[in-house]
C-alpha cells in the first residue's frame, strides 16, 4: 500500500513536470520554478518540450505498473530505476535539488516495492 502511494505521488509529480516543460517553460510559472531569464526559456523550449516528453512516459509507466496488480513489481521497478538513475545524473550534471525531487522519492518508492508495503 505504501508503495503504492509514493508510485502514484511520483507519477503525479513527473505530470507536474511535463506540463512545466512542455506547456508552461517560456510562461513565468516555467521559468521561476527552472530559475530561467526570458532569453534562456526561449531558446531552450524545444529542448525543455523533449525532455518533459519522456518525464510524462516515466509517469504513464508509473500509472500503468499500478494497473497491473500483483505482476507491477517489475514494472515499477524499472520505472522507479530510470528516475532514481535521472535523478542522480541531473543531481550531478545540472541542479543539486534533483536528487531530493527525483533520486530520494524514486529510492524509497524502490525501497517500499522491495520490502512489500
Amino acid at each position: 500500500m505504501i508503495a503504492n502511494v509514493l508510485i502514484f505521488l511520483i507519477a503525479i509529480l513527473h505530470c507536474y513536470i511535463l506540463v512545466l516543460q512542455m506547456a508552461l517553460w517560456t510562461k513565468p510559472a516555467g521559468r521561476r520554478a527552472f530559475r530561467l531569464s526570458p532569453e534562456f526559456a526561449q531558446s531552450t523550449k524545444v529542448l525543455a518540450a523533449n525532455q518533459g516528453l519522456y518525464n510524462g512516459f516515466l509517469a504513464a509507466g508509473l500509472f500503468w505498473s499500478l494497473m497491473q496488480g500483483e505482476e507491477s513489481r517489475a514494472i515499477a521497478i524499472f520505472f522507479l530505476g530510470c528516475i532514481f538513475i535521472a535523478g542522480i545524473f541531473g543531481g550531478a550534471t545540472a541542479n543539486k535539488k534533483i536528487l531530493f525531487i527525483q533520486a530520494i522519492p524514486a529510492a524509497l518508492a524502490l525501497i517500499a516495492v522491495f520490502a512489500k508495503v
